[in-house]
């Protein structure tokens, strides 16, 4: 018998929109964790009976509970459950990725070193369900492999150059209702940066540590396989820090913005080369690689460019479907390197 306090430490906020086929795995997630005071509450955000059905299995366990509405979005649903929420902590986990099993007590024991902080933010590893592997981290994929180092406060200046923390951490209950949670007046925003953006602005203190206690689930089915919906979620993200640019009168604010956009417009295009160099379309693919490098100066832009304009045939032809193109331009490009080098001396 699962003994419950009166007011848990955390609570866990999932909404839940077509993903029956996870949702089951992500409470079991919450299930397993190390530390028990904790509730979950899991907004069936678009009235599914299998959605339901899969839920309840779990409310046998009174931590656990259903919120039934029609579909209001990813923020109304995590509003609704916000709303029923007791937990002195809020934790936004979408109900198809996990938590590590010590998730809350790693969060618990850095909360009991930190009483005086609004809210942490964590790391995670992404997990590509087809290949069955870990591919990275989360600050990776952003563009941010070196980690802060543990404890580290976030500025408003260091988010808006898109060095935000993944979206699930811990937040205060006080903090979160502050600042108004997922909710927003304005449309088209991803919801989960700008509510880290809107604690900072606030002036709440946010800590950052290095820790991977989720994991992200790259899906099949996910937007990062469908071009029209990557471009609106790069849209989104563009929106949001511009809005908080917006509303800030500091030149130091408006100059960080510009860097996160930056990094976005970079990943785009490489995205974008790597489409058209698929489809078989040279000129597109090399226009596109030019963009990424002089949206950001790096290595792997460098190497991408420097592949297509010397061996683009053997670089399609290669190219395994399913891998990245830019990881199979970067060899290509290692190799017409040294074939230079070696023939040059």
């Amino acid at each position: 018998m699962v003994t419950v306090r009166t007011e848990p430490t955390f609570s866990i906020l999932t909404t839940a929109y077509r993903t029956e086929a996870y949702v089951g795995e992500t409470v079991e997630s919450v299930l397993k964790q190390t530390r028990t005071d904790w509730e979950m509450i899991v907004v069936d955000n678009g009235m599914s009976d299998d959605m339901a059905s899969i839920v309840r299995h779990y409310t046998t366990d009174p931590r656990i509970r259903l919120i039934r509405q029609v579909n209001r979005g990813i923020g109304g649903g995590v509003d609704a459950a916000a709303a029923a929420a007791r937990g002195s902590y809020f934790s936004v986990l979408n109900s198809d990725d996990l938590l590590r099993p010590d998730f809350c007590q790693r969060m618990g024991e850095i909360l009991a070193a930190e009483p005086d902080v609004d809210a942490i933010g964590c790391d995670a590893c992404i997990f590509d369900e087809e290949a069955n592997v870990l591919t990275g981290t989360h600050q990776a994929s952003i563009g941010f492999p070196d980690a802060h180092p543990a404890g580290h406060y976030l500025t408003l200046t260091e988010a808006l150059t898109g060095r935000i923390p993944y979206y699930t951490g811990a937040i205060r209950r006080e903090a979160w209702r502050a600042v108004g949670g997922y909710q927003s007046d304005t449309t088209d925003i991803d919801e989960s940066i700008m509510l880290w953006l809107r604690l900072l602005e606030a002036g709440y203190q946010v800590r950052t540590f290095p820790d991977r206690l989720c994991l992200f689930r790259r899906r099949a089915d996910s937007q990062s396989h469908d071009p029209q919906l990557v471009e609106e979620f790069e849209s989104r993200i563009e929106r949001t820090y511009t809005l908080v640019a917006r509303r800030s009168s500091s030149l130091e604010h408006r100059e960080a913005v510009q860097c996160a956009l930056r990094n976005v417009r970079y990943y785009q295009a490489l995205r974008r080369a790597r489409s058209s160099l698929l489809m078989g379309d040279t000129v597109a693919a090399r226009s596109a690689a030019k963009v990424a490098l002089h949206q950001r100066r790096t290595l792997r832009a460098a190497l991408v460019v420097a592949a297509l304009a010397v061996a683009p045939r053997m670089v399609r032809r290669i190219h395994p479907t399913k891998q990245r193109a830019t990881a199979v331009v970067q060899r290509i490009a290692a190799r017409t390197s040294d074939g230079q080098s070696t023939g040059s001396r």
